[in-house]
Order: structure tokens, then sequence, then C-alpha cells
């Protein structure tokens, strides 16, 4: 058989609980649920999308000495509508460094994308790529040069 202070306290923990419960169905009820609205400005929007045409996506850049560095650049165009902004550019290995655009290109504005290639230790034939991510349909384009390093004196 059960003491008296056991039943008591079993009652004071059902008495809490269901006091707890109540109080929070009867504010549940008391409030309707309010819809959460983003005001158009503050919604995030997709970014739009245009074209790009490459006036130039593939270069030779001849030969060069083991330890020379060379400049490259590719030229596009926005061939369309809206604002053309180069994401991110990224090189196939450390010995190349890609520049982007700090600027979106407007529509039909051409625009650059610069890259510095460091001989050292590189003889022979190299061939390099940069990966482009801009806001077009494809997204994702490649570019290449190629290089030959002869050794230096």
């Amino acid at each position: 058989m059960r003491s008296f202070p056991h039943i008591l306290s079993g009652a004071v923990i059902t008495i809490i609980l269901s006091t707890g419960c109540t109080q929070g169905n009867d504010e549940h009820t008391k409030k309707e649920p309010q819809a959460q609205t983003v005001p158009a400005a503050e919604s995030p929007l997709p970014p739009s999308l245009t074209s790009i045409e490459w006036i130039d996506s593939a270069l030779n850049m001849g030969k060069i000495r083991e330890g020379e560095k060379v400049e490259v650049a590719f030229r596009f165009k926005n061939t369309g509508t809206e604002q053309l902004v180069i994401n991110n550019v990224s090189a196939s290995c450390g010995c190349t460094v890609a520049e982007k655009p700090q600027e979106p290109i407007g529509p039909g504005k051409e625009g650059l994308i610069r890259a510095a290639f460091d001989s050292k230790g590189r003889t022979g034939q190299n061939h390099k790529t940069l990966t482009v991510y801009a806001n077009t349909a494809a997204s994702v384009y490649n570019l290449s040069f190629d290089v030959e390093v002869t050794p230096g004196k």
C-alpha cells in the first residue's frame, strides 16, 4: 500500500502538468496564427541571367624560357540584356593565378579574364585551364592556353 505523501506528490505532479497543458492550450486557442509575410523589397531575387560570347577561349602563348611569367587575357562580350557578373575564376594549378572583373559588365560591353602563368620548374609543353562561373544559362565555361617552356640559361 502506498503512503499518503506518495499519493499526494503524484496528485501535485498531475495538477502541475495539467495546468501547464491547459494554459498552453488556452493561449494557443486565443491567438490566431499570423501569416509571416516578407515585403517584396526584402525578398531575395534570383540572379538575372544573361548571355556571353567568348572572343578568346583558347590561346597559344608560344615559347618562353623557364622562369619567365606570361600574362594571358581572354576577351568576352555580354550579348544579353542583363548585367553580366563573373562570380569566380579558378585555375587548374597553382602556377597560374586568375583574376576576374570586379564590376558587372553591361549589356553589349566587353570584358577581360586575366591570368598570369609562372613557368619556374615547368619545362616542356604546358596546357592550362581556367574555369569561369557566370550568371548565364550554361554558368560554367572552360578557357585554356598553351605555352612551351624551354630550359633557362
